[in-house]
């Protein structure tokens, strides 16, 4: 099926970790809400959202919770609750799929939607579009802005232009004359030091790229000069991804002062990397990739990476090699950051034709994932990590919010390395949020965007 034939929708929650504390705290509704706690002289909280009704104020999410107080005095300040946005997030995917199976989470609050197959039972992509957003409203006290195009990159681009409870349809073959007058900015693939590098061709829009000569761009960025040319016309052939191929799980966190304590770093380490086969195990899946991620008080992102002799889904080889790769990393400086991802996935069950686990220590891990679900998170943990005051999983590090866009922009700008199109984050994560140049996401297929 060709790209023009397709009706491809991208539903975006509004505020989302902000609308749901204003659903479940009726007080809160019409007031300046900001999700996130700290702010004092020493703290280093950090906004994971903020309403509409504080964002007239300049607070926006990835701002330091001190600025938000002094923008907006009168805003209330709530701490994040990361086990009602994952409940409300799986109660609105529920209602996606029950318009097609072609549903691609690309974070907690939002998702593409290939309906191509379902007009013909539930109308075109704007009825569909309505549809959603009137079930979203009644049913779960919440509002989401919708594009509907043609391409993942216009519907994405489309849904962000008229926010809160937006709906933007491009018809098939305007997608260009939609795109032309918005700002280059808005273009997957154009971060800060590509829009600098456009300027030098006069580029300010998407139509002043759209009117360049491609060989031009190919000669100054290389491949990606072809690809910006095709995305200013609308061109994405990307596919709504197969909902069942998760591509990694992941957990990350930042630390309230910066470290370089060995002890802490490593024991950080093991209570992500114990999330992260927690997730793997409750997901039925083995990883045979471990990624790291080391952020430093400068602000210096690196990421490596790990194929694994065996898959597991085991706490202990994730940690080891996750140590054995982040060590190098972390010596000799303070560390602000720390990620660990799992990706490579194989069959689900999968069991390698030698088993290498220990039979009694996974009964032992199984037990205690029976404790953690029935009693929570929390109920048993490790000697090693008491009063480590660690996040669990999804007890969002401020710093990685959700809701936080281009989330790694700067990252990836200065090292100079690209985002893959079409991943936005990060969510927090990041995409990929690995290292392409779209200005949202990152390079080894998401790790980190879906922590």
């Amino acid at each position: 099926m060709t790209g023009a034939l397709r009706t491809i929708l991208h539903v975006d929650l509004d505020a989302f970790f902000a609308a749901v504390e204003q659903r479940d705290s009726p007080e809160l509704r019409g007031k300046p809400v900001v999700v996130g706690m700290g702010g004092g002289d020493n703290e280093r909280g950090v906004v994971s959202a903020a309403s509409y009704e504080a964002r007239a104020f300049g607070v926006h999410s990835a701002m330091p919770i001190r600025t938000a107080k002094r923008l907006c005095p009168t805003c209330i300040f709530v701490p994040v609750r990361g086990a009602a946005y994952q409940a409300a997030s799986r109660e609105v995917m529920a209602i996606l799929r029950r318009f097609t199976p072609l549903v691609e989470p690309i974070s907690i609050d939002e998702a593409f939607l290939d309906v191509t197959g379902s007009r013909q039972l539930f109308g075109d992509g704007e009825t569909i579009a309505r549809r959603i957003k009137e079930a979203v409203r009644a049913e779960l006290g919440l509002t989401a802005s919708v594009g509907v195009a043609s391409t993942k990159l216009v519907a994405k681009i489309a849904s962000d232009l008229r926010k809160p409870d937006g709906l933007v349809v491009v018809e098939p073959g305007t997608e260009a004359r939609f795109l032309a007058p918005l700002p280059i900015s808005r273009l997957w693939g154009v971060g800060p030091s590509t829009a600098v590098a456009l300027r030098d061709f006069s580029v300010v829009t998407i139509g002043d790229l759209q009117s360049l000569d491609r060989s031009a761009l190919v000669r100054r960025f290389g491949k990606h000069g072809a690809s910006l040319v095709d995305r200013a016309h609308g061109v994405d052939p990307d596919p709504v991804d197969d909902p069942d191929a998760a591509k990694s799980v992941s957990h990350e966190t930042t630390f309230d002062v910066d470290t370089s304590d060995p002890e802490v770093l490593e024991r950080t380490l093991l209570a992500m990397s114990e999330g992260v086969s927690g997730r793997l195990r409750h997901a039925g899946l083995k990883a045979g990739t471990i990624t790291v991620k080391v952020r430093d008080s400068g602000f210096n992102t690196v990421t490596r990476q790990r194929g694994l002799p065996e898959p597991t889904d085991m706490t202990e080889p994730i940690w080891r090699t996750a140590v054995e790769l982040a060590r190098p990393e972390m010596r000799g400086k303070r560390i602000r950051l720390l990620g660990v991802a799992a990706s490579g996935f194989g069959a689900r069950e999968q069991l390698g034709l030698f088993e290498v686990d220990d039979e009694r220590r996974r009964r032992a891990v199984e037990a205690a994932d029976e404790v953690r679900d029935r009693f929570g998170t929390r109920a048993i943990t490790r000697a090693r990590l008491l009063r480590t005051g660690i996040p669990a999983p999804f007890e969002r590090d401020f710093g990685t919010a959700v809701e936080r866009r281009g989330d790694l922009a700067e990252d990836v700008e200065r090292s100079g390395r690209k985002r893959v199109p079409g991943r936005d984050r990060q969510a927090g994560t990041a995409p990929s949020e690995d290292l392409v140049d779209d200005g949202e996401g990152v390079d080894i297929e998401h790790p980190f965007d879906l922590a």
